[in-house]
């Protein structure tokens, strides 16, 4: 019978333990951070991590239909609590048409505080697109195009009057995946004159036009970034699991269209001129560090305003967005 996986945190003295097998101790968990880089993590997150995460089959190891089934078999959320301030949670039905017949539907949650916080006064609206992989059931364009008109319905006129909300305080944002949606909506946004005043980027991943047709990154991908390299096996997301997300992303032979194309890509966007301000958050210890770095720095030299706030020895699950 083989032995069951052993969980220690760092730091533990198992030198004098009786009851441990050899095996294992020389052969970590499935997933485990890797020794080379656990000095460099946070000793909070790596302690968590290796409790909660350690010797978990990750997504990108697994068909996505079993995934689906029991995702908490294979994810862990460090935190769930609905803010004290929350006073309702509904789902609300958002048109869209990706096939274009108009006939489709997302569903949005809306989360609503207290009438008396605002006094009444129109209120500002914060829209978060989740991260994750954008969904891997649907392919591009339809991440992309749902969000786009998600925004648009939400500051519609029979939603602003219907919500109460203000709509020259709208601000977007999200983590990862997400971080990107909100990205492009902001350039949308800009284009179409729809009023947006701020964008907050999570560990954002803006450049995928370093993967090939099959979802890997080629030879010059790889080269795009250093810290592609540099955190290659990191943890939650080596650079093995950002190539299976961008094989689903694409399907199974990436269209042309899909390159050089700032609605996939929003770095690569040629006007980064009077776009919302952002908030870029990056962490050292996430392989799309650099992406996200880069990002800022193009928004800043174009004279849109930017912040980046890089969090040391941070993961890309520093937080959640629920």
């Amino acid at each position: 019978m083989p032995y069951p996986n052993v969980f220690h945190l760092p730091g533990e003295d198992i030198s004098h333990s009786t009851d441990i097998k050899p095996a294992a101790i020389s052969q970590p968990p499935i997933n485990s951070i890797p020794p080379d880089l656990l000095p460099r993590f946070d000793p909070v997150f790596a302690k968590y991590y290796a409790h909660y995460s350690a010797g978990r089959l990750a997504t990108h190891q697994i068909p996505i239909q079993d995934y689906r089934a029991n995702p908490r078999k294979y994810n862990i959320a460090y935190g769930r609590a609905t803010a004290p301030d929350v006073h309702s949670i509904t789902d609300a039905q958002c048109p869209v048409s990706p096939a274009g017949d108009g006939k489709s539907s997302i569903t949005v949650k809306i989360y609503e505080p207290a009438p008396e916080i605002n006094e009444g006064k129109p209120r500002p609206v914060y829209i978060n697109f989740h991260g994750g992989g954008l969904a891997p059931e649907y392919q591009y364009p339809i991440p992309v195009n749902d969000c786009i008109e998600a925004f648009r319905w939400i500051q519609s006129d029979d939603m602003v009057k219907k919500r109460n909300l203000d709509r020259q305080r709208f601000a977007v944002g999200g983590i990862s995946a997400g971080a990107m949606l909100a990205a492009v909506v902001s350039h949308v946004c800009r284009e179409e004159g729809m009023p947006l005043s701020f964008q907050m980027l999570g560990v954002p991943v803006v450049d995928m036009d370093g993967y090939g047709p099959d979802g890997k990154l080629t030879e010059k991908g790889w080269e795009r970034y250093g810290s592609y390299r540099e955190m290659e096996f990191t943890v939650p997301l080596p650079m093995a699991r950002m190539e299976y997300f961008a094989r689903h992303f694409f399907g199974e032979e990436r269209d042309h269209t899909t390159y050089n194309n700032w609605k996939v890509s929003p770095i690569l966007a040629t006007n980064f001129q009077n776009l919302a301000p952002a908030l870029i958050m990056t962490a050292e210890m996430d392989s799309l560090r650099d992406e996200g770095e880069a990002y800022g720095e193009k928004m800043n030299a174009a004279g849109s305003k930017s912040r980046s706030h890089p969090h040391e020895r941070h993961a890309s699950y520093f937080y959640d967005d629920g």
